[in-house]
């Protein structure tokens, strides 16, 4: 496909979510720039843009834009994308062995859409039972927000923190349901400040009615504080 008819397909997808690997795209040299490198390369070219779109930029509050927006793409909403950034997930035996469901909801969540590069913002639940194995409750918030800081679509985002808990706990039984506003929806295009996107992953025996629909009641139980 020549570069113009693959850029017509791009334009007719529009908003619509193009289904890819769960695994997120990275080039193969990805990490061949430092941070600090990355940094002023994209200095550079937000300092373009700016110029492009007519701004001045001598004027005092918009001097510093362009360094500013290149480390907090580098070190902040994009650093889940640098795999040292990854969280130590360091597991316990259960040794007073709680063999129910544990859940942790209303996780805090700021993603940024891949499509418009605009802001995801929600709420992650999470449910696992465990397999001998538990982890610290505030490494699954880590996770949650490791896998969240980088370019992403909600869907991929579900999945990737099932998968990582499922290989930090050595079991099956994992849950995620990610409920959240993308400001690509409510602020631009069809504008529809009130949607939200749900989405949700289910594995082992979370796939089994009743084990899921337990997940659910404990979400909707009202947070004690």
């Amino acid at each position: 496909m020549n570069s113009e008819n693959h850029s017509k397909v791009i334009e007719e997808l529009g908003d619509d979510h193009i289904g890819t690997s769960s695994d997120t795209p990275l080039r193969k040299d990805a990490f061949k720039l430092s941070d600090s490198e990355k940094i002023e390369a994209i200095k550079e070219d937000v300092k373009n843009i700016l110029f492009t779109l007519g701004m001045d930029l001598s004027d005092d509050s918009l001097n510093g834009t362009p360094k500013r927006v290149a480390k907090m793409f580098v070190n902040e909403i994009f650093g889940g994308l640098n795999p040292n950034n990854k969280p130590k997930a360091s597991t316990f035996d259960n040794k007073y062995k709680y063999g129910e469901m544990l859940v942790e909801k209303n996780i805090t969540l700021y993603s940024t859409c891949e499509h418009h590069l605009l802001p995801i913002v929600g709420k992650a639940h999470i449910a696992y039972i465990s397999n001998g194995t538990v982890v610290g409750l505030s490494k699954m918030n880590r996770i949650v927000d490791f896998y969240a800081k980088r370019p992403q679509v909600q869907e991929r985002l579900t999945i990737q923190i099932v998968k990582e808990l499922q290989e930090v706990l050595n079991t099956e039984d994992v849950a995620c349901i990610i409920d959240a506003k993308h400001l690509c929806v409510n602020s631009r295009g069809i504008r529809d400040i009130d949607s939200s996107t749900i989405t949700s992953e289910f594995g082992g025996i979370f796939k089994k009615t009743e084990t899921r629909r337990e997940f659910l009641d404990y979400i909707k139980l009202s947070t004690v504080f």
